[in-house]
């Protein structure tokens, strides 16, 4: 057969690649955002805004308000999921980046806790949760838009796009941090160098916006809101997601463990260790440098990965990189530490690859295992409340059992990690593998009363 393009075919596919771009750009807005926030505060946050304390308990803290971002995240997801079920993805998408933007740019502008004291902390602990908030609704509508609108045999590729622009996001922040470090002393990047980063985003935000609202709702969509107007009963997304779809939100919290803790371990701790535990701040441009190559290099496998989720399942992917990053995590701080750059790029790039193994079939599996009327409910509901367990005690967990600044305990973070590996496997072989099944399957518009 033929598969030589028609016009037909090049009609549908530009519909998708247009929604697939604002996704993308409007999900690298947003999480530049959020992971500009753990840079900084691996970085500089601790002595900015805690300087009565020790360099690792003012790291500890400005963790803290790190962690707080992640509390808000699932309140963000059932709000905006809540409300991108009954009116729309786009809507919601729209009011969450203009959120982000606000918050982040507000942490740009903040006076440190020399000019005002515990007012200093207290507001960036108030942009922290509102950059929670934001990011808690926009992973949902952004890979909902992506899945609704591609179709079954390809939803793993489509719908890995925004997954890059998470990768794209880090690679942004990073590759800024870095920038600066070059071009800026510490003094100066301490005084107000680190502020640049986060004002910058005011324009990326802009950009964003710009492309998301050219976009439309997926006809899955419409005809789902279509369904439920002729049911003519009030919807309650949340309610009915818990009521119908209890197992998968378990399950989807389940595979998230490892994939969310082994990415905050390579991206976030991996500064901390390298720059308080096993080196100095000298050494800061060093694993910069070695997280923007990681971010660039994922940033293209997930899509690749994604793709062959298509041809191979979903579940395959996602246990190969549970099992590896469990094993990796043995010998991905002695490397670390090694302070030799290219150990450093090794430990972080096969960190980052093991990772992309199971964040880049992630956003498809999640978007298949619930129905159109509560997807944008459920799958923020799963993604966002494993993010408590996982992305925001991560690092505090991490620290703590690092310990000792001159005897630091590795092996014990790579326990940790094994333990959530374990949890995220067993949760993916109690999953059904969805590869190209259909998403028109709900069981609200199912139940007949």
């Amino acid at each position: 057969m033929s598969t030589t393009a028609t016009p037909e075919t090049d009609a549908r596919r530009a519909p998708i690649v247009k929604v697939v771009f604002a996704s993308l750009v409007g999900t690298a807005v947003e999480w530049y955002d959020f992971f500009l926030y753990g840079s900084a505060a691996a970085l500089i946050f601790g002595t900015l805004f805690f300087p009565k304390s020790d360099p690792v308990t003012g790291t500890l803290l400005a963790f803290g308000t790190y962690a707080l971002g992640f509390v808000a995240r699932p309140l963000g997801g059932v709000i905006f999921g809540h409300f991108g079920d009954r009116l729309g993805r786009k809507k919601m998408l729209v009011v969450s980046l203009m959120l982000m933007g606000v918050a982040t740019v507000a942490i740009g502008l903040l006076p440190t806790y020399a000019t005002i004291g515990i007012a200093a902390p207290i507001l960036l602990l108030t942009c922290r949760l509102l950059q929670g908030f934001a990011v808690g609704g926009e992973w949902g509508g952004a890979v909902l838009m992506a899945a609704e609108h591609g179709d079954d045999a390809r939803r793993g590729f489509w719908s890995s796009w925004p997954q890059a622009g998470v990768a794209l996001g880090n690679l942004l922040a990073t590759g800024v941090l870095w920038i600066l470090a070059l071009v800026q002393s510490d003094e100066a990047f301490e005084s107000w160098g680190w502020r640049i980063p986060f004002l910058l985003s005011a324009v990326l935000v802009l950009v964003g916006l710009w492309v998301r609202l050219t976009v439309e709702e997926s006809p899955i969509f419409k005809q789902a809101q279509e369904q439920l107007a002729a049911k003519k009963e009030r919807h309650q997304p949340l309610l009915e997601v818990i009521r119908r779809y209890p197992r998968e939100i378990l399950l989807a919290m389940g595979m998230r463990l490892a994939e969310n803790i082994s990415y905050y371990l390579v991206t976030v701790i991996s500064i901390t260790y390298l720059t308080t535990f096993a080196g100095d701040a000298s050494d800061k441009g060093m694993i910069l440098s070695a997280l923007l190559i990681g971010s660039a290099v994922q940033f293209f496998v997930i899509p690749l990965l994604g793709g062959l989720s298509d041809r191979v399942g979903r579940r395959p992917l996602y246990l190969t990189g549970a099992a590896g990053i469990a094993i990796w995590m043995y010998f991905f701080f002695d490397l670390i530490g090694s302070r030799s750059e290219p150990l450093i790029i090794l430990a972080i790039l096969v960190g980052l690859l093991l990772h992309a193994l199971m964040y880049a079939p992630q956003a498809a599996f999640f978007s298949e295992l619930f129905g159109t009327s509560v997807r944008y409910t459920g799958a923020s509901v799963g993604y966002q409340l494993a993010s408590i367990l996982a992305g925001a005690l991560a690092p505090i967990i991490a620290l703590r059992l690092l310990g000792d600044v001159d005897d630091p305990n590795t092996t014990a973070v790579a326990i940790y990690m094994t333990v959530a590996s374990v949890l995220t496997i067993v949760a993916v072989l109690l999953a059904k593998e969805t590869a190209r099944t259909s998403l028109r399957h709900d069981r609200t518009l199912e139940e007949t009363h």
